[in-house]
């Protein structure tokens, strides 16, 4: 009799787990619709809100930009040279370059753009729009007439938005010049054979693959963070909390993304 009633209840909590499991997933669809109509909405540009977002774009991008850009310098220097001298020892050497391409500027440069932005950014804003809305501040602005989405949450995810594409795309600018580099060093009689390369790399349906996969990286390293520092109730004040809910909703995501992206290109 105690098996069977530790049995229903182990079934009932895992039936609570579930459903909590597929509420917060819910509120975070309705919360990214929310802030899509809002998004292309021109009265959440006026007046304040313009101030907000101009200085949310500059916190979450201009302290990191240098210091992301030098760091995946550094990283493409490294790899670019282990890939040239191992495909030159096997004899490779029409491949290296190819290669380098493909794994740096197509999967590791967008994948590590997004993860520096969630950790560095997003994903401590999501856990002050969490103790915000613990303190009642998001209440006090919408009793003092000011929407919270437009002025606190709106802002936060354009700017992280904003940030990964930023750090994506100037980062993957500086690793194809570096790989050039490498391998023809400071002289411009390589450059048809490089861009012939990077056209052969980089063919429509890829380059396709490459924009939406950015584009929803950025939307999942900043929206999922917000939505659960809005929505999740937590047991305790702490900022963790928040933060952990985000980060593992986060990387589901993300490994979708990526593994839909590999389909795309490879299969």
């Amino acid at each position: 009799m105690v098996s069977v009633v530790s049995w229903q209840r182990a079934v009932q909590d895992m039936g609570r787990a579930v459903l909590r499991w597929l509420a917060g997933w819910w509120h975070i669809v309705h919360f990214g619709a929310l802030l899509l109509v809002l998004a292309l909405s021109p009265s959440s540009y006026s007046g304040e809100n313009r101030l907000v977002l101009a200085r949310r774009i500059y916190i979450d991008t201009a302290p990191i930009l240098g210091g992301f850009t030098v760091l995946c310098a550094l990283v493409s220097l490294v790899l670019t040279r282990i890939v040239v001298v191992t495909a030159l020892s096997y004899g490779l050497s029409q491949y290296a370059l190819q290669l380098v391409i493909r794994v740096l500027v197509l999967e590791l440069i967008p994948l590590t753009a997004a993860l520096f932005v969630a950790l560095r950014c997003t994903l401590p804003s999501g856990a002050e729009l969490s103790q915000m809305r613990r303190r009642g501040e998001l209440e006090a602005l919408r009793q003092g007439g000011v929407d919270p989405l437009c002025r606190e949450v709106l802002p936060r995810v354009l700017a992280g938005m904003f940030s990964t594409v930023t750090l994506a795309a100037l980062s993957c600018v500086v690793a194809l010049a570096l790989a050039y580099l490498a391998v023809y060093g400071f002289v411009a009689s390589g450059l048809p054979g490089y861009t012939r390369l990077f056209g052969q790399v980089f063919s429509p349906a890829v380059a396709l693959i490459f924009v939406l996969k950015t584009l929803f990286f950025s939307l999942a390293v900043s929206l999922i963070p917000m939505a659960s520092g809005l929505y999740d109730k937590a047991d305790s004040s702490s900022r963790a909390s928040a933060e952990l809910r985000g980060l593992v909703r986060m990387f589901a995501v993300i490994l979708l993304v990526e593994v839909a992206s590999l389909v795309g290109n490879y299969y």
